[in-house]
């Protein structure tokens, strides 16, 4: 009993490993089965070196829909983004995506812009807190102060909180 040697099969436009026992399609080629198949790459596309999926992707400003790149279309106040996948695009700051277009986010009184893109968008200053989409103040009673967050407050020394008042302890 002997050793077998099976004939590698090339497909055309393929090419033997540096090892001889497998073969890869020529770039612009895609194995499907036993062959390879050129890529058909669309209008605003190109080939790219993945080994999986369709092996093309689109342009910057295009986006794979179906076998085709189509154009993004980015609405007033946003602009090109590589990070969004869904979309293409990204509202300039203070706006904020909602469907299709970029609206500007509505900052009440005493509040202002944040970075982050979830939530509303903005906090209430120190001293205020959120209500129905605006910033009222925090009440402080007699003889109390603001806390470290800003956000509530605490009894001055030697007063205790008692529900919503400071007392001097008995």
């Amino acid at each position: 009993s002997g050793n077998h040697c099976n004939e590698l099969k090339v497909p055309l436009h393929g090419y033997l490993n540096s090892f001889g026992d497998a073969w890869h399609c020529n770039r612009g080629y895609q194995k499907v089965v036993n062959e390879c198949i050129k890529i058909d790459i669309p209008e605003n596309g190109y080939l790219n070196e993945s080994k999986h999926g369709s092996g093309w992707s689109c342009e910057r400003g295009y986006a794979a829909k179906d076998d085709t790149c189509v154009a993004i279309k980015v609405p007033v106040n946003g602009y090109l983004s590589n990070s969004s996948y869904q979309t293409g695009w990204e509202c300039n700051r203070a706006f904020r995506a909602q469907g299709d277009d970029c609206v500007a986010i509505q900052v009440p009184k005493n509040g202002y812009l944040t970075a982050s893109k979830f939530g509303s968008g903005w906090k209430c200053d120190r001293g205020f807190v959120e209500v129905n989409q605006s910033c009222v103040p925090v009440e402080i009673p007699p003889n109390a102060h603001l806390d470290y967050s800003g956000k509530n407050w605490e009894c001055n020394r030697p007063y205790s909180r008692l529900h919503d008042q400071c007392r001097l302890p008995d």
